[in-house]
């Protein structure tokens, strides 16, 4: 049986594994209530269980469990269950982090700072589903802290959320989104033009240059070649497309395959309206 070593609130305690192995946090409505130290019990099915063992560039869970608010813990449990019916699989240890985010950014709600967010309409459109998820907590903060989240706010708990179903941290998918926000703002800066945010050209290009940042990072090659066509039928795109990969691999650090240009070159051409 499970041992109780410290009630958080009704909803939230720790809890010392069956073996005395290992400190976890369980969260579950009810959970917690009438419970004292020291008392052994059985967890019903609807708890949450999470391991504090982690230490990671995710967070020191101990740490975090002991400095925050435990509402804010059971906020990012409700979004991860949200998470889980839209993506099924998620890194439940992600809950430490964001609860911690949170907690950071109600006291900046309470005391009247704002954090700005530029990059939150392009975490929107990049990360779409996992901003929906995001918005969810909406509701939460506003009922359990009486303040209303903000777009910004919703963005950076959208990195979050997209943490707990790649491989990645929160640094390297806000980089992401500076990436692309940097080649669209190129893009428009070097065409004249102004892209239409909701056209599907705009929407492929960004999802092509995000994944076109991963194969970079993980040195993945693209195997079909557009670079001779785009080239020949498109010189002026392929040369803005050959800059773009250039300065991407510039910031990333890491080398661009050739065959990204091409690629690059045919999204640009598409949502700049020069494609046949």
């Amino acid at each position: 049986m499970y041992r109780v070593v410290k009630v958080l609130n009704h909803n939230a305690m720790i809890v010392l594994s069956p073996d005395k192995k290992k400190r976890l946090l369980i969260l579950g409505k009810g959970i917690g209530f009438g419970r004292k130290t020291a008392e052994r019990l059985e967890l019903p099915e609807h708890a949450e269980v999470y391991s504090l063992e982690a230490a990671s560039e995710r967070g020191d869970a101990v740490s975090i469990v002991n400095h925050v608010d435990p509402v804010c813990l059971e906020i990012a449990g409700a979004i991860l269950q949200e998470a889980e019916k839209a993506f099924r699989k998620v890194d439940r240890q992600i809950v430490f982090p964001m609860a911690d985010h949170l907690s950071f950014a109600i006291q900046r709600m309470k005391s009247g700072e704002e954090i700005h967010n530029p990059l939150k309409e392009d975490i929107r459109l990049l990360f779409h589903m996992e901003y929906k998820v995001a918005e969810t907590a909406g509701a939460l903060v506003r009922e359990r802290f009486g303040v209303d989240l903000t777009e910004d706010e919703i963005g950076f708990l959208a990195l979050h959320v997209h943490t707990s179903i790649e491989d990645e941290s929160v640094s390297q998918s806000l980089q992401t989104a500076q990436v692309v926000r940097s080649c669209i703002s190129y893009i428009e800066e070097q065409t004249g033009q102004k892209l239409e945010v909701t056209s599907i050209g705009y929407n492929r290009m960004m999802n092509h240059i995000r994944y076109m940042v991963t194969r970079m990072q993980i040195g993945e090659e693209i195997k079909m070649n557009l670079n001779d066509y785009m080239r020949t039928k498109y010189p002026e795109t392929y040369r803005l497309a050959e800059s773009i990969c250039g300065q991407i691999s510039a910031f990333l650090r890491k080398p661009c395959q050739d065959s990204e240009i091409g690629y690059l070159a045919m999204h640009i051409a598409r949502v700049s309206g020069k494609e046949d």
